[in-house]
C-alpha cells in the first residue's frame, strides 16, 4: 500500500521565526488518522530563520534524528555535547532517562530541516548524542543507511530502535530501490526534486506511507533527494 501525504495537506504552525509542517499530530496539531506510523511518531518540516532556534528544553526515552536539508543547525546539551551540522548531514540524540538540549540557527540564512522521532525499543539508557557527515557521492543513484538500530550498519549513526533511516540522490531518469518488506512500514519523503514510488507520483516534501511491500522503487522525474525511514 502506497498513500500519498500531500505537502498542503500536512498540518502547519508558523511562529514568526519557525515555519513548522508536521506529518504527524505534534504539539497543537492533532489528526487522529496520524498520529504515528510504526514507531515513528514525528516528521517535522522546519524552516528556522537565521540566527534563531529551539531554546533548552528536555527530552526522555526517544530517538530523535535531525536531518539538515538547508544551511546549518548547531547543537548544545547538558551533558557538553556541541555541534554544527550541516546540510545533507545528520544528528542523532537518543534521549534514554533525559537530555536538555538547544538547536540554534547561528547562520546568515534560514536552515531547513527534517526533525524526525522514533520509540526506542530501549528505555532506561543513558541519553547520548553523535553527529556524521555523509558525502552525497556516497549516496548518487543508491540509498544509503545514515542512522540505525542494526549492528549489521556499522558505518551508520547508532539509535536505539528497530529503524533505518536511509537516503539517495538520485539524477533525472535514476531509480534506486530499497528492500523494505511486507511487514515493515516505511515512510519517504523528497526533500527536493520530483520522483514515483512503486509507480505513486509525489511531489517535494510529500510525505508517503508505505507498508505491505517487499521493495520500494524510488524513480527520479527530476534531480531529487530522497528520505526512507524504515520502522516496525
Amino acid at each position: 500500500m502506497i498513500e500519498l501525504r500531500p505537502f498542503n495537506s500536512l498540518g502547519h504552525a508558523q511562529h514568526g521565526w519557525l515555519n513548522a509542517r508536521h506529518h504527524f499530530s505534534f504539539a497543537e496539531y492533532h489528526d487522529p488518522q496520524r498520529v504515528n506510523w510504526g514507531t515513528l511518531r514525528v516528521w517535522n518540516d522546519d524552516e528556522i530563520a537565521a540566527h534563531s532556534g529551539f531554546p533548552p528544553h528536555p527530552h526522555h526515552d526517544m530517538e530523535i534524528i535531525t536531518y539538515v536539508r538547508e544551511g546549518a543547525i548547531t547543537h548544545r546539551d547538558n551533558l557538553g555535547n556541541q555541534g554544527r551540522t550541516e546540510a545533507g548531514d545528520v544528528q542523532v540524540m537518543s534521549a534514554g532517562t533525559g537530555i536538555a538540549h538547544s538547536e540554534y540557527n547561528l547562520e546568515d540564512v534560514t536552515t531547513k530541516i527534517f526533525q524526525i522521532w522514533i520509540i526506542p525499543n530501549q528505555v532506561g539508557t543513558a541519553p547520548s548524542w553523535g553527529a556524521k557527515p555523509f558525502p552525497k557521492g556516497e549516496r548518487a543513484g543508491q540509498f544509503v543507511v545514515l542512522a540505525s538500530g542494526h549492528d549489521t550498519d556499522a558505518e551508520a549513526l547508532p539509535i536505539r530502535a528497530d529503524a533505518r533511516l536511509v537516503a539517495a540522490t538520485l539524477a533525472a531518469g535514476q531509480s534506486a530501490e530499497y528492500p523494505l518488506g511486507r511487514l515493515r512500514k516505511g515512510y519517504l519523503v523528497a526533500a527536493k526534486g520530483l520522483i514515483e514510488v512503486n509507480g505513486i507520483s509525489a511531489g517535494e516534501r510529500d510525505g508517503v506511507a508505505i507498508s505491505g511491500e517487499e521493495v520500494v522503487r524510488v524513480t527520479a522525474l527530476e534531480d531529487s533527494e530522497v528520505i526512507l525511514v524504515d520502522v516496525a
